[in-house]
């Protein structure tokens, strides 16, 4: 992609508008959080103080809304107290301007680096290194530093009590988290009735499995519903595909295509009933008819047996889906039953009235008891796993090292400039900088044009007001409260649009302390432009293009997706039972790095870079060819023999080869070669002299096809 093309996209990019479902309600919320913060400030302390406190419930309210699963009175805390003592210290050094410059600089670049764990915690640092840059302009000594800091902190303290006192649907992002992995798997079911092939995107089941993990004090008070659903969602995927699939379970066509394409039909009914009932906390409430057409007595005598017993399995699974997702007053998972089909109704019955257990002839799968609950540790027992993922990226190569050094010189930079241009104020410069600039390009480049156009419309309106309405502290105080609601309603539609009211905000929070209306309309969009500029220009100097690392993200797949086809395999040689843990780490690993290369390549699709060896073309087949490797696997997966079936000690074999294989192969792939298959081909080969079962025969020859579609990709380019 050329330059000229790219600076068109991301600029059409940072100025979309996004039609998204508001929050009102947790809007409000912030907003009133930021107006008792105002309030009190202006009464006691003046307003002067109530700038500073401001900022603090401001941006713990913004730290909030961010994409994480921890307790949200948690961010707000955590947002409010590293902004206070990055104001605190700033003060200490902002009459010198050499020290401030290298306090600057640090805290730049550890804001930088936090990236590293995570996009919240990177959002966070940033913010308090923009606000860091206003506040320290506003006190006058160290005692009276001391007290704006200790007022920032007390606005991220009246925000977390808020949503303490005044909570609005607990555990929602937890509810709707898993119930998009269920509507994902429904879709799936669906899509399979027309395309028996169709693909799956496991980033829902991801996203359900990050959102499962708890810290202490959430696991005493979650909701019993939210316990095992998502773990019998990741167990109905593979039994979905194999029962789907021509190649290792029906005809095309026929009788028993038709009965598949009625037992997927009401999976996917089932599946959107308790994704309507976890993500609302009701009843189940599934359809008569989706209910029968899996209890049908019949499909044993339709199907054949390996399909039969698919068909049996996936009734079961969602038999206990349907019981799970029923609402429970019990939270402790330590209650729960000892075997997954014990107790178990059918689907859609007992909704008006206590569970009961009806008999049925679907075998139940094997007693397995209720796992404990993926933890999630404190903020404070975090701390020293985020040093070291910070320590880990202070090396060569490393995106997040670019961006800490690059971030840290424009910020710099910055500041310089706007000590030396004469139009005041000149933060507006380093704050744009930092607020736009992030890992990757696109991003970056978005936001710098989102950010120049929000302030530039935001600035102009709130000046307008200011220099026609005159409005004094308390008027001024209301309308930045206004402009803050409105950036937390809006805040998920687009940067721009929320830039319009975060520069309308500063103009009248700064004109409550008498400095807002020191500087024109065209000074403050000139230095935001600035800022903007040097972002831009600095990614330009010293980028981190994700295009010439997409070898290198592509070989990892290859590795991960070989060990987990690796670990199916060797299951067949020592039957563990559908459980087995290393089979499900090994496919953890492969969704990582799935979505880890998928990531990479919509970053480097806005690239302006050569595709440098891996043309688009080349990249796309060799996606689709992992991802049928992975399909393959998953089918192997699907029918795992049960603890203590007879082992088939080929698969030890054909399990050795495919790891091996598939490291070569990604060693083939960063060398820039064409991988090549020819001792797994011989496997491949004594596989089907020595193996009589029909699937494992397929599902063999089908690994090895997608390995030769990928080399035959990797030939293209």
């Amino acid at each position: 992609m050329s330059w000229l093309r790219a600076l068109r996209e991301t600029a059409r990019s940072g100025l979309t508008v996004e039609r998204r479902r508001l929050a009102p309600v947790i809007a409000a919320r912030g907003a009133l959080g930021l107006a008792l913060v105002m309030g009190f400030s202006l009464a006691v302390f003046g307003p002067a103080v109530a700038v500073s406190s401001a900022f603090g419930a401001f941006q713990a309210a913004i730290a909030t809304f961010q994409r994480s699963w921890r307790p949200r009175p948690t961010l707000a805390l955590a947002s409010g107290g590293s902004l206070a003592v990055s104001t605190f210290l700033g003060y200490l050094t902002g009459s010198h301007t050499v020290l401030f410059l290298a306090l600057l600089l640090l805290w730049t670049f550890l804001s930088g680096l936090a990236w590293a764990a995570g996009p919240t915690a990177g959002i966070i640092a940033s913010s308090n290194v923009a606000i860091m840059l206003v506040t320290v302009t506003l006190p006058t000594s160290v005692a009276t530093a001391a007290g704006h800091a200790a007022m920032i902190f007390a606005g991220g303290v009246v925000q977390a009590a808020l949503i303490v006192l005044l909570p609005v649907r607990p555990w929602g992002a937890q509810r709707d988290a898993l119930a998009d992995a269920l509507a994902a798997e429904a879709d799936y079911a669906r899509r399979l009735r027309h395309d028996p092939v169709a693909p799956f995107d496991p980033v829902p089941l991801m996203t359900a499995r990050s959102a499962a993990a708890v810290t202490p004090r959430q696991a005493r008070r979650r909701p019993a519903e939210l316990h095992g659903p998502r773990r019998l969602a990741e167990r109905i995927r593979p039994v979905l595909a194999s029962l789907a699939d021509p190649a290792v379970g029906v005809p095309a066509e026929g009788p028993q295509r038709d009965r598949v394409r009625e037992l997927l039909a009401a999976a996917g009914e089932i599946l959107d009933a308790a994704a309507h009932a976890i993500r609302h906390g009701e009843p189940v409430r599934s359809t008569p008819a989706a209910v029968a057409a899996l209890r049908t007595p019949d499909t044993g005598t339709i199907l054949g047996d390996r399909a039969h017993r698919a068909a049996r399995r996936l009734a079961a699974l969602l038999g206990d889906v349907v019981e799970t997702a029923e609402p429970r007053t019990e939270t402790s998972p330590g209650e729960a039953r000892t075997s997954p089909g014990e107790g178990r109704t059918s689907p859609g019955e007992a909704r008006t009235g206590p569970a009961t257990p009806t008999p049925t002839s679907t075998p139940t799968p094997t007693p397995t008891t209720v796992p404990t609950p993926r933890t999630r540790p404190t903020l404070l027992r975090l701390a020293p796993f985020v040093l070291a993922r910070m320590r880990a990226e202070v090396r060569p190569g490393s995106a997040i090292l670019r961006h800490a050094l690059r971030v840290s010189g424009v910020t710099a930079a910055g500041y310089l400039l706007g000590l030396v241009l004469p139009f005041g104020h000149g933060y507006w410069a380093p704050m744009a900088s930092v607020m736009v600039m992030r890992p990757d390009f696109s991003q970056t480049y978005a936001r710098s044009v989102a950010r120049f156009g929000g302030t530039l419309v935001g600035v102009a309106l709130a000046t307008a007001v200011v220099r026609t309405a005159h409005p004094g502290t308390y008027l001024s105080a209301g309308l930045a409260v206004l402009c803050a609601f409105g950036m937390y309603l809006l805040m998920r539609t687009g940067y721009a649009v929320s830039q319009v009211c975060v520069a309308a905000y500063v103009v009248f929070l700064l004109g409550m302390e008498g400095s807002g209306v020191g500087q024109t309309v065209r000074d403050r969009v000139l230095l935001t432009l600035l800022g903007g500029l040097l972002a831009m220009l600095g990614y330009a100097l010293y980028p981190a293009w994700e295009t010439p690392r997409l070898r290198g993200r592509l070989a990892d797949w290859l590795t991960t997706s070989g060990r987990y086809a690796a670990a199916v395999a060797a299951r067949y040689a020592d039957p563990a039972g559908p459980g087995s843990p290393d089979v499900r780490e090994a496919l953890l690993a492969a969704r990582a790095a799935r979505v880890a290369w998928h990531d990479a390549l919509g970053r480097a699709g806005h690239e302006p870079v050569r595709h440098r060896g891996l043309s688009h073309a080349a990249a796309e087949g060799a996606g689709h060819a992992l991802a049928e490797f992975g399909r393959a696997a998953m089918l192997l997966e699907a029918h795992l023999p049960e603890r203590g079936a007879p082992p088939l000690p080929a698969a030890a074999g054909l399990a050795e080869a495919l790891r091996e294989a598939t490291e070569r192969g990604a060693k083939a792939v960063r060398e820039r070669r064409a991988p090549a298959w020819d001792d797994l081909r011989e496997t491949v080969g004594a596989w089907d002299a020595e193996v009589t079962d029909p699937l494992l025969r397929k599902a063999a020859r089908l690994l090895l096809a997608a390995l030769d579609e990928l080399s035959a990709a990797l030939a293209d380019a």
